[in-house]
């Protein structure tokens, strides 16, 4: 018998059940395409390029799961990886505990990745399971702000033109845009999800906010340019645009 012990299995999580109401009207967000291919389909094939996830469970919007499923079937993966769709939940949080859920007993490493963000590069990927291999509980990719950043105090209006005031700038180097996929020991991840009690998280916007609420230690790996979060029109160019890039330098 050998005595060599394989690596923890890894899982990739994708909350894909918002509508993305500032992309405007039309199917929600996650199946919006680019180049002609659902941006969810290209957030699952991001996550399967890796050679440590054998496993992406897809979580949809409940209206549209038998859809996604059919979308997902005949999908051309790598053979390690599998590929579940469940239904979704009334918020983010929500989704990604119902995702959690779906994973089998001998996952141990979860990540957790937004369909929006359907170009994120594999390099990237790796990054943040190496970083969890590693011993950290709660990993996410970061890039550092190119403009200086201000803390306003919010106002009624503002988003008609109403002027906010400055309260603060801070430091923008001790800053960091943080990205997906976020990387977590298991165990980690479903005690923070477990301690916000089914609500929203308490305002947090991401999982490893859920983490540093429980007072656990979140590491930060470099993130990636094109790893950006598909939310408005213009966004939907830019995708478009490295996609044509990568065909062009790689046959994508």
């Amino acid at each position: 018998m050998s005595n060599v012990s394989l690596p923890p299995r890894t899982a990739a999580v994708i909350p894909a059940a918002g509508r993305g109401l500032r992309l405007g009207p039309g199917a929600p967000k996650a199946l919006r395409t680019l180049n002609g291919t659902p941006m969810l389909v290209h957030a699952v094939r991001a996550m399967a390029a890796s050679n440590a996830v054998s496993l992406v469970v897809v979580v949809a919007p409940p209206d549209d799961t038998p859809a996604v499923r059919t979308l997902l079937t005949d999908l051309a993966l790598p053979d390690r990886t599998d590929v579940v769709v469940v239904p979704g939940g009334a918020n983010r949080q929500e989704s990604v505990r119902l995702g959690l859920e779906a994973l089998p007993g001998d996952v141990s490493i979860v990540l957790v990745h937004d369909a929006a963000r359907p170009l994120v590069p594999v390099d990237t990927v790796d990054a943040v399971i190496d970083a969890v291999r590693d011993g950290a509980r709660a990993v996410v990719p970061a890039l550092p702000l190119a403009d200086t950043v201000k803390e306003v105090e919010p106002r009624e209006g503002a988003e008609k033109g109403e002027p906010e005031p400055v309260v603060a700038t801070p430091e923008r180097a001790r800053l960091r845009a943080v990205q997906t996929p976020q990387g977590f020991d298991r165990e980690t991840l479903v005690r923070a999800h477990a301690a916000t009690g089914g609500s929203d998280g308490d305002g947090a916007t991401d999982c490893a906010g859920l983490v540093e609420r429980l007072g656990g230690p979140v590491v930060v790996v470099p993130g990636h340019e094109e790893a950006f979060k598909v939310t408005r029109p213009l966004d939907l160019v830019l995708a478009e645009a490295v996609l044509a890039r990568r065909r062009a330098n790689d046959g994508f």
